[in-house]
């Protein structure tokens, strides 16, 4: 699992010659990463004097952030397994017309997975960015450039988890597919971008 592998020897997969992890692991690691972070504020500020008064938001908080960067974690190793399964596709046999067919609706569903797993990053990452938004104002600001850092973190992995769907988009045959997830990813980065804007701006007016 690349998960459970150390920093140095992912970044030694990573920039191997590997198709895979690539791209989308990297969205979903930065998404996590903007989790544990959102998590971290929170529990810097749970119990600390003049916080008092948003203490329940925050216990509130700290299970969405933590179960967001599991999940997130999780999708790490989920969307390489993804793309294998599009290249395990494309080697099965293509002898016979029986074959072919079979062999070109694997393909398709292996594209609709590949573009279905970084979508589920994207989600999740706005998650991550509205949760870092419900925060301002509610947190230790000894802590703000965490929160600030943990947005941004959470906008990368929502921008790269979208380039990753779009770049699968042009290989599915389902114009029906092709337009609700087009659509879908509108609408996500134009969440995901207003969260991470609001944030940005607190956290720079306010350090």
């Amino acid at each position: 699992m690349l998960v459970k592998m150390s920093l140095e020897d992912f970044g030694a997969v990573l920039g191997s010659d590997a198709p895979a992890p690539g791209g989308g692991s990297v969205a979903a690691l930065s998404g996590a990463l903007g989790a544990e972070l959102v998590a971290m504020v929170c529990r810097l500020s749970i119990g600390k004097k003049g916080y008092e008064s948003f203490t329940e938001d925050l216990n509130a908080a700290v299970p969405k952030a933590d179960v967001l960067a599991a999940g997130l974690l999780r999708r790490v190793d989920l969307d390489t397994e993804a793309f294998n399964a599009v290249m395990a596709a494309f080697k099965l046999p293509k002898e016979t017309d029986d074959d072919k067919q079979k062999r070109t609706a694997a393909i398709q569903a292996g594209y609709k997975e590949a573009v279905q797993s970084p979508l589920s990053i994207a989600k999740e990452c706005v998650n991550v960015l509205e949760l870092s938004q419900s925060l301002l104002g509610k947190s230790n600001s000894n802590a703000l450039s965490d929160l600030g850092v943990a947005s941004q973190q959470a906008y990368a992995g929502l921008e790269g988890a979208i380039m990753n769907v779009r770049i699968n988009l042009p290989s599915i045959k389902d114009e029906s597919f092709k337009s609700q997830i087009t659509a879908e990813i509108g609408q996500l980065l134009k969440q995901g971008h207003e969260a991470k804007e609001h944030v940005y701006k607190f956290v720079s007016d306010n350090l």
